[in-house]
């Protein structure tokens, strides 16, 4: 290796004296100490997230994780694989913290997904991968802080399961949408019988309120009937009069009615005299 070299751009070099860590080398052109100072290289990583063996990236990298075996909390079954985002925020550690790092990475993704998938029931992983997406990338984080590595994104990419599941699958969805259906129509038919009641509630409402108006009409018109005669011929033959017209009124109400038989009193005469009194009064 050159003692003078360049360094691209979104790249840097672990500098090593002596064999123990002497500094980040930085982009630009590089002076390097012969003998003294030598350069750390790493073959293990095998081309992720370095060049030439010993220029490490800055930039983001992709990671695609080998389709791994996955349990569901209903005990399914199922393949799946995802790519990971991530880049190096701190040389440094990312080198001497973690032994291989992109295997790690690869490596830590694995069991996240894992981990993550057997937390969930098949029909919520397939329908919730968004929301797997993020909490693999926030589990990852956690770790990832202690390797100098950010994690900017995790993309499942393929859910695979057997022919049985999605037979399965499909039936349980044509079951759901069913019980969906049968749900909205017995709430609409329950709305309908609500408003049907409410309706009725309100118009016997309407019906009391106006008989019991009417009845207070009638009250008062009674009452001041009453007043009137009283101050012609006394309370005592008020109430006679009074009860004499409802008397009257009663017997109309029973000739009226469709029967055959019709009771009448064995006298008038009681009456007769009342009602004369009141038309003398008149």
């Amino acid at each position: 290796m050159s003692i003078v070299y360049t360094i691209p751009q979104s790249h840097v070099v672990i500098i090593e004296r002596f064999g123990r860590f002497s500094r980040v080398q930085g982009d630009g052109l590089v002076f390097r100490m012969p003998f003294l100072e030598s350069i750390k290289h790493l073959p293990e990583w095998k081309g992720n997230a370095v060049k030439k063996n010993f220029l490490v990236e800055l930039s983001e990298q992709q990671t695609d994780t080998p389709p791994r075996q996955c349990q569901t909390l209903d005990n399914v079954t199922i393949t799946a694989d995802a790519s990971i985002y991530w880049k190096i925020v701190d040389p440094v550690r990312a080198v001497y913290e973690v032994d291989i790092l992109p295997k790690s990475v690869s490596d830590l993704a694995l069991n996240a997904l894992r981990a993550n998938i057997g937390k969930l029931k098949l029909d919520q992983v397939v329908s919730e991968r968004q929301e797997l997406n993020k909490r693999i990338a926030a589990q990852l984080s956690n770790i990832g802080a202690k390797w100098g590595v950010v994690f900017t994104r995790v993309e499942i990419q393929e859910i695979n399961y057997s022919h049985e599941t999605a037979e399965a699958m499909m039936q349980e969805m044509a079951a759901e949408r069913k019980r969906r259906a049968l749900l909205a129509e017995s709430e609409g038919k329950a709305g309908a019988e609500l408003k049907l009641a409410e309706a009725f509630a309100k118009s016997t409402l309407i019906k009391a309120e106006a008989l019991a108006g009417a009845l207070k009409i009638k009250a008062e018109a009674e009452r001041q009937y009453l007043e009137k005669i009283s101050e012609r011929v006394g309370s005592p033959m008020a109430g006679q009069i009074i009860l004499s017209q409802k008397y009257l009124e009663g017997m109309d109400v029973i000739t009226k009615n469709a029967g055959n038989k019709v009771f009448l009193p064995t006298h008038f005469n009681g009456m007769f005299n009342i009602s004369a009194e009141n038309n003398e009064i008149k």
